[in-house]
């Protein structure tokens, strides 16, 4: 009897802790949400905000028409220096003037990103793109010299060699029609991407239909589909009504993957000598993997085999969709501008003449005209059309006060569409980024790479893939675009991509 009673007191009393730490928990939040409410009053807002689920019942589930109603509400409040939305019980700020956005961008106190990011844990862990503080800052300064220019030049020949794969594949398309070239390029690019990053070749555009291969393209889709409907945010709902166990299906194949390359490339070391060569004598490329099983921070201290995995997985994502993608845009601006093409192929005539070369650095130098044309196409196209942080301390922008915890939306495809910066901001003028156009610009006018101190630290290198695998298609080919910008209908997801792919037509050309 006396222990019965015991066991039903302990119980009431942890039922009494439960519905306290309830109580307190649903108190902190209410009071949270009102207080932000309170505080972001005076900012200029999107009507038709309910309390508790704000706009999120507005947003389109279909990721081409979110994506159009990101154009058509920067369109309609292009005027207004910010812009409120509250997604849920969660504020943001929207963001698209250089001014409002160096005001975030250009604070080393805002350096965190959005909550949104959290989705991307479970994949790429707190790499460099997801961590924050100081894990975020010991990592950048430790894999920045991993991207010097002498350690590019070694990349450029994996560069080569892959380009030479995508022209033979695109040659069978020559003279045959339209086709869509978008997972031609893709490919290339993730060919590229994963012997550069881990030193292992996939085979990509020979095994499009590889489990990895596959698994890359969807585990992007899942994430983003995650990130749109806020009723899946919860991990408990989402697991057991959503996609959760397709998410973690991939994540297998992924994470499994790298992890044996990571084993493998750590063992072929600790037999190699100090100049890289095996013990049978062969000299193995460098890749990035080897700097990071390399790497020390400050205090001599190595990066285990799960910190060096965050960074493999975050470079294999970032790496090869965000190029891929610029590319494809390229082709089609390039496509639907003859005049500028043939600019191109003119640069190309004088730096190659006729020949079918590896392109070199001082190749690349000389192509300035076609660096060019792939900033405007990332100006008008940029590869992230939108990226969020979070507002670390109270602050001010443009005069409106912005509380700490606030997320911050910065939408790169509405700012480089400023006509302040950008006359005619549709058209296609790749003379926009030559030097004497572009002196006296906002930096932060014109930012694909992101900008200040959490700027891509691999911007370098995408400029550099794109500009060889550029030389290689269009010394070999004439583009044409099958195609007008309606047709397109971009795709806001985590990179920007056109509904129905890219449609060209190629031709030889004469040589």
């Amino acid at each position: 009897m006396t222990m019965a009673l015991l066991v039903y007191t302990l119980g009431l009393i942890a039922v009494a802790v439960f519905l306290a730490l309830l109580t307190y928990v649903s108190y902190e939040l209410l009071s949270g949400y009102l207080y932000k409410w309170y505080e972001m009053k005076p900012i200029p807002g999107v009507a038709g905000a309910y309390p508790i689920i704000g706009h999120a019942l507005q947003f389109k589930a279909n990721a081409g028409d979110f994506f159009a109603q990101i154009i058509e509400g920067t369109n309609e409040f292009r005027h207004l220096p910010l812009l409120k939305i509250w997604i849920g019980p969660v504020p943001f700020i929207v963001l698209f003037h250089a001014e409002t956005i160096e005001v975030v961008l250009n604070n080393p106190k805002h350096l965190d990103k959005s909550f949104a990011y959290r989705f991307l844990y479970p994949w790429l862990g707190t790499g460099l793109l997801t961590s924050t503080g100081d894990k975020w800052r010991r990592r950048r300064r430790m894999l920045t010299p991993t991207f010097h220019f002498s350690i590019l030049t070694e990349f450029l020949e994996v560069m080569n060699e892959q380009a030479e794969v995508l022209t033979e594949k695109l040659e069978k398309q020559a003279g045959r029609g339209s086709f869509n070239c978008f997972s031609f390029v893709t490919l290339c690019a993730l060919d590229i991407i994963c012997e550069t990053a881990m030193g292992k070749k996939i085979y990509a555009q020979n095994n499009s239909d590889s489990e990895y291969v596959q698994s890359v393209y969807k585990m992007s889709d899942i994430v983003t589909r995650r990130q749109r409907t806020p009723w899946f945010w919860p991990d408990f709902i989402y697991y057991f009504l959503g996609e959760g166990k397709e998410h973690n299906r991939r994540l297998e194949i992924l994470h499994s993957f790298t992890e044996s390359v990571i084993r493998e490339r750590a063992e072929s070391m600790s037999h190699a000598d100090s100049d890289g060569e095996s013990k049978h004598g062969a000299r193995k490329r460098r890749a990035f993997l080897d700097m990071l099983l390399e790497s020390t921070d400050e205090e001599g201290h190595s990066l285990s085999h799960r910190d060096i995995q965050e960074e493999v997985d975050t470079f294999m994502f970032e790496g090869h969709d965000t190029t891929a993608a610029s590319l494809n845009w390229t082709l089609y601006l390039l496509g639907s501008h003859p005049e500028e093409q043939r600019k191109v192929w003119q640069e190309l005539q004088e730096v190659f003449g006729s020949s079918e070369r590896p392109v070199t650095m001082e190749d690349l130098r000389g192509l300035r005209y076609l660096e060019c044309v792939v900033k405007e196409s990332l100006r008008i196209f940029p590869s992230v059309p939108l990226f969020a942080r979070r507002v670390c301390e109270d602050c001010r922008i443009n005069g409106f006060r912005v509380p700490e915890g606030v997320n911050a939306v910065i939408i790169p495809y509405a700012l480089h569409r400023d006509p302040r910066y950008f006359p005619d901001p549709e058209e296609f003028r790749p003379e926009r980024f030559l030097p004497e156009n572009s002196a006296g610009r906002n930096p932060f006018a014109f930012i694909p790479f992101s900008a200040g101190m959490r700027n891509c630290i691999g911007q370098r290198f995408a400029l550099m893939e794109e500009k060889v695998v550029l030389a290689w298609i269009l010394r070999r080919f004439a583009v044409e675009s099958c195609q007008n910008r309606d047709d397109l209908r971009p795709l806001g997801e985590l990179i920007l991509r056109p509904e129905k792919g890219i449609w060209i037509k190629l031709e030889q050309r004469t040589r």
